[in-house]
Parts: structure tokens; C-alpha cells; sequence
């Protein structure tokens, strides 16, 4: 772990980033914890959604706010190709993504989950050697849209996950010539029936990203008893702020309550 730059502190939360270097690959990554903490205490894992990064506005929110409310450690990283790991800091993000929607079109895609679940968990063992966050308590993950297709896996092959919230990610359940759904049918067909964890989906009505069916065929896939479903009416980025209330009020459930 190698940490970049100083330290800031905004309303009792401690942000800091840091770099790590797995498999030949650097991983930008960020950690939030309550200010002067120490150990230890619950952590959620935030994985951020396409074209975004691990600060977009969302994830900085959520990860402050568990903090704030509830005295946890969270923690994001920069999916391949995204953040800070994209030429300049993703300053011409739009091109780039406008680029590789045309090649997955063209049926030229690479599938980099396997290397985004060794990031995970590299990260994950960095962020639980920190004297404020420990390995002793349980851990969460969140993450929709592109933030399930990659997340998903990693909480598959992680026994650390406790809980895990996901969403706005789906598959078809027959062969696509699209290698994009392709991918999903495989990889998180597959996946989602190792998931035993406790999990809230969240899906939207109107999505124009992911079908309801194939929004459902995920969540039907997953194996967890203790599952539930969150439909809300609007479109694939119209979450409302209410789920980031009950996915707050899952990971306490599941997490436990850090004494402020």
C-alpha cells in the first residue's frame, strides 16, 4: 500500500487515497474512516458504475455517510479502464467510452472480472492491515451496474463478504450474439448461484440498460435464503436516495453498530 498525497478531513470523515500494485497492474484506490478512530470496525467495499470512477459523486456519499452515521471504514477502487487508471485521469473519459460501446457492438471485448476480483481482494487485505479497521469484524459490499457485473464475482470467491447489496445488472437466459450479454449469461450465471449471503437487488421498472427479465434472472439466480428485491418506477440511473437508506439499514443489520 503506498499512499498518495495528504490526507483531508471533511465533517469527521478521513479520506485518503492510496496505490497498490497486483499482478503488474497499479489499483487507485480510496479509504474513508471516522476521524482519530481506532480499531476495530465493520467495512464496506463501494464498486462504482461505468463511466464513472471510485469518487464519483455516489460512491464519495455513500462511503462518507457510512462513516458519519455509522462509525464504519469504506473503501473503492478504479475498475479497469476507468479513473485513474485511464490515460490523464479519464479526462477524455467520454471518447474512451464511446470507443469501447462500439467495439463491444463489433464483438471485439475483453473480459477483465477475473483481475477486478484480484483487485478486490488485494484491496481488501490492505484496507483490514489499517490499525482503524482491523480483520476482525464483517464486511460488506455495494455496488450496481457495472459495480454488480464486476462485484458479483468477487463476492462469489470471497468468504469475508458478509452482506452485499446489488442491482441494475441482469442477463439473458438464452445465447446472445451481443458478447456484452454473452459475458453476463456466462459469468454471472454462473456466479450468482454461489452468492449465500444476504443481498438487496435493486432494480428499476423502466431501465432502458437492462430488461426486467433479465433483471430477474439474476436475482432469481442468486442462491442467498435471506434475499429481497427493491423495484422503484424510472430509468437506469434513477435510483432514488431512498435505497442508499435501506442499503444502509442492511449492512447495520448485518454489520453491527461501531460505537461513535
Amino acid at each position: 500500500m503506498q499512499w498518495r498525497g495528504e490526507a483531508s478531513t471533511n465533517n469527521g470523515v478521513v479520506e485518503r487515497e492510496f496505490r497498490l500494485e497486483v499482478a503488474g497492474r497499479t489499483v487507485p484506490a480510496v479509504v474513508w474512516t471516522p476521524e482519530g478512530s481506532t480499531g476495530p470496525r465493520p467495512l464496506v467495499l463501494l464498486g462504482h458504475g461505468a463511466a464513472t470512477h471510485k469518487k464519483t459523486d455516489y460512491i464519495a456519499a455513500l462511503g462518507s455517510r457510512l462513516v458519519r452515521h455509522h462509525g464504519f471504514a469504506a473503501a473503492a477502487i478504479d475498475a479497469t479502464g476507468h479513473g485513474d487508471r485511464l490515460p490523464d485521469g479519464g479526462k477524455d473519459r467520454e471518447r474512451i467510452w464511446a470507443e469501447r460501446i462500439a467495439s463491444r457492438s463489433n464483438g471485439e471485448f475483453k473480459d477483465f472480472t477475473d483481475d477486478m476480483v484480484a483487485d478486490w481482494k488485494a484491496t481488501l487485505d490492505a484496507v483490514q492491515t489499517l490499525p482503524e479497521v482491523g480483520d476482525s469484524l464483517p464486511v460488506g459490499y455495494w455496488g450496481l451496474s457495472m459495480g454488480t457485473s464486476l462485484g458479483l464475482p468477487f463476492v462469489a470467491a470471497e468468504s469475508r463478504i458478509a452482506v452485499a447489496v446489488f442491482g441494475l445488472m441482469g442477463f439473458a437466459t438464452g445465447p446472445s450474439d451481443n458478447p456484452w450479454m454473452e459475458r453476463g449469461r456466462i459469468r454471472l450465471g454462473g456466479d450468482a448461484p454461489k452468492i449465500t449471503v444476504p443481498v438487496l437487488f435493486i432494480q428499476q421498472w423502466d431501465d432502458e440498460l437492462v430488461s426486467r427479465e433479465n433483471g430477474l434472472n439474476l436475482f432469481n439466480a442468486i442462491a442467498s435464503k435471506d434475499k429481497r428485491l427493491h423495484i422503484n418506477p424510472g430509468a437506469h440511473a434513477a435510483v432514488p436516495v431512498e435505497e442508499f437508506d435501506h442499503s444502509e439499514a442492511l449492512f447495520v443489520k448485518h454489520l453491527g453498530v461501531v460505537k461513535l
